[in-house]
């Protein structure tokens, strides 16, 4: 084995569903309540690297909520991914280490003083296929990121990120389209949604 890489998979408790060629160390903990066997879900090859922290605690009936992680996506040490308000990550994504993926929370304007005893907010986080969450990242509840987009590290992203383009800062600002090798126009190579998107983060219309 190298050096920090899990092995092979086989099987892990806690994980509902795990594919072929999976690699999970030892140290990935799941913290889940509930009878539902359909909530955390791995496709192939899919590597978890150590001290990665899934979340799901008392998961709602909603067939949406939980996490479901695309092939070839790798999660680096230290990520907390939460999928109490759902947690969909697509196909070769990148997660930085120590990364947070927070699809639940708190309401804070109602109720209680107390936080803790106000009502537990959620909404589904999507990670479309080929994007990158850099190191140390924080994604809220609520937020997609676009196909290939990437999410500086260190960012606090409480915004969608469109596909294609790259976000940093605290609170996360897209800054720009990727430069992409043969993709003159980033902007005519996107669907419709995703070019007034653009437009309007860049500036053009």
């Amino acid at each position: 084995m190298l050096l920090g890489v899990p092995e092979v998979t086989p099987r892990f408790v806690g994980i509902d569903v795990l594919g072929t060629g999976c690699r999970v160390d030892a140290s990935v903990s799941v913290m889940r309540y509930g009878e539902r066997s359909d909530v955390l879900c791995l496709a192939d090859e899919v590597s978890l690297y150590a001290n990665t922290r899934l979340v799901l605690g008392d998961v709602v009936a909603d067939p949406c909520v939980g996490i479901r992680i695309g092939a070839r996506t790798i999660v680096n040490v230290g990520a907390y991914l939460s999928g109490e308000g759902g947690l969909e990550i697509g196909a070769d994504v990148l997660i930085g280490p120590h990364a947070k993926l927070l699809s639940a929370g708190h309401a804070i304007d109602e109720g209680d003083w107390i936080i803790a005893r106000n009502r537990i907010t959620r909404a589904r986080i999507v990670v479309e296929d080929g994007a990158w969450i850099g190191a140390g990242a924080i994604v809220l509840e609520g937020v997609r990121i676009g196909r290939g987009a990437v999410v500086a590290a260190g960012a606090l992203v409480r915004q969608d990120v469109p596909a294609g383009m790259v976000a940093a800062g605290m609170p996360a600002r897209v800054l720009r389209a990727r430069r992409l090798e043969g993709l003159v126009d980033p902007v005519g190579a996107a669907p419709a949604a995703s070019r007034r998107s653009w437009r309007r983060w860049l500036g053009r219309g």
